[in-house]
């Protein structure tokens, strides 16, 4: 089997690559793995390098909205697990053009190339965050997609773009929406990096306005083993919600990690709230387990506690990237 995997130098994408490559996914063993990566600040060929003498690995820089690059990567390809895009919120309300551009050009680059390449599956790896904000309950696929910030309608525009070139062309493509991911070799602009490496630094933490803002906390481990789930079996035109189970508030993950650290509320600093900043993102993910047979296996404490460890262990990973 030969996948090429867009986006695969960043956090996520990175991580499925040296899973696959390592056979973790008894479905796609052995398989063929071409990488295509535009290295933006987010993305590091680094994180690559545990597999970058595999002979199955390929790796190539270059821009999903290159129409003749995609069009040469294509070929001979039986499927694409589709990761690249723009992913911070904070960076898409202060400049919202490039995640428009990446994000929706970018992924319609790629879709129309795997079609006219008779691509056999067409995995497009997107987020809870297009459903916009839910007060109580949980959303299923099914909820009508409500985004709040440029970064969030960029990526629903994707997912409307995969979605129609299911219906319209026969295009085999499934969707899958993540809540939020955290593991090893997370870029430091995120929540959890930020502030492991903040208190490690002795520097103090932000926190957006009273911290109550709830998110759903997904091991990037258990995300990719989802992802390839639903490559290997999941329904085509389908869309599939990954979610890892573990709900806290802002501030509760913030007192998390103080204690993990060995500080206290000192190290606290309240900041502006974000603009448009969404209350509360739950994933409803009865689909995804009752179909392919998906449960999040990293417990949270034990998820964490590793992460912790690996910003301690990789200093000279996550410094240059602080800048």
């Amino acid at each position: 089997m030969k996948i090429l995997v867009t986006g695969a130098a960043g956090f996520i994408g990175s991580n499925y690559v040296r899973q696959q490559l390592a056979d973790a996914y008894p479905q796609t063993a052995g398989a063929q793995v071409t990488v295509l990566d535009k290295l933006t600040y987010a993305g590091c060929v680094d994180n690559l390098a545990p597999v970058a003498d595999s002979s199955r690995y390929t790796f190539v820089q270059g821009d999903i909205c290159d129409v003749d690059l995609v069009n040469d990567l294509m070929s001979g390809q039986d499927a694409v697990v589709h990761f690249a895009a723009e992913s911070h919120v904070d960076r898409s309300i202060t400049g919202a053009s490039d995640f428009v551009v990446t994000n929706v050009l970018g992924t319609q680059t790629l879709l129309q190339a795997a079609l006219n390449a008779k691509v056999g599956r067409f995995v497009h790896v997107s987020t809870d965050e297009v459903y916009g904000s839910i007060a109580q309950g949980s959303w299923d696929e099914a909820r009508p997609l409500e985004p709040n910030s440029p970064y969030s309608a960029s990526k629903a525009g994707s997912d409307l773009l995969a979605r129609a070139y299911a219906r319209t062309f026969g295009l085999d493509v499934v969707i899958t929406r993540c809540s939020n991911n955290y593991g090893p070799y997370q870029f430091p602009e995120k929540v959890i990096p930020l502030f492991v490496t903040n208190l490690m630094d002795g520097l103090p933490v932000p926190l957006y306005g009273e911290g109550l803002n709830v998110r759903d906390w997904l091991h990037v481990d258990d995300h990719c083993r989802g992802i390839n789930l639903v490559l290997d079996k999941g329904r085509s035109g389908e869309v599939y919600n990954i979610g890892g189970g573990t709900e806290l508030t802002n501030l509760e993950l913030t007192h998390r990690l103080l204690a993990a650290m060995g500080v206290g509320q000192e190290m606290v600093e309240r900041v502006q709230d974000r603009l448009g900043h969404d209350l509360r993102y739950s994933v409803d993910i009865t689909k995804i387990s009752d179909e392919l047979g998906y449960a999040p296996q990293v417990p949270f404490d034990q998820g964490l506690a590793d992460t912790i460890a690996w910003y301690r262990a990789n200093e000279a990973w996550w410094r240059p990237l602080k800048g």
